[in-house]
């Protein structure tokens, strides 16, 4: 009886771990050259490199501005829906709202600036 106990509070510590943990995604976010000033969502929020994390579900957008003196502005936008997040699909075969967090950003996104022709 207490052993079986013992293995229920376990998977249901398993599968909230596997919850909590796939809801959130990271991303760096490099430039070259580094230092750039990083704008998201038109706020400022330091410079590159800068590692990003937010709990957004499939398929929302961030929208990026990277400027450097000398350099064009970089204007772009960072999508979450880059890779599979197996977490959030174990979680869902058991509970279907972490279906919303299936997919994270790439690791790692590298922006090369180009040179203003002023």
């Amino acid at each position: 009886m207490r052993k079986k106990v013992i293995i229920q509070i376990t998977a249901v510590l398993l599968i909230l771990t596997i919850l909590l943990s796939s809801c959130a995604s990271t991303t760096v976010l490099q430039s070259s050259p580094s230092g750039a000033k990083l704008y998201m969502n038109g706020e400022p929020v330091g410079t590159t490199p800068y590692t990003h994390t937010d709990t957004k579900i499939v398929g929302t957008t961030t929208i990026l501005k990277i400027t450097s003196d000398g350099y064009e502005d970089f204007n772009g936008v960072l999508v979450r829906n880059e890779e599979a997040n197996v977490g959030a699909i174990i979680g869902g075969i058991f509970l279907l709202f972490p279906f919303l967090w299936v997919m994270d950003y790439k690791p790692m996104h590298n922006f090369e600036l180009v040179p203003s022709k002023k």
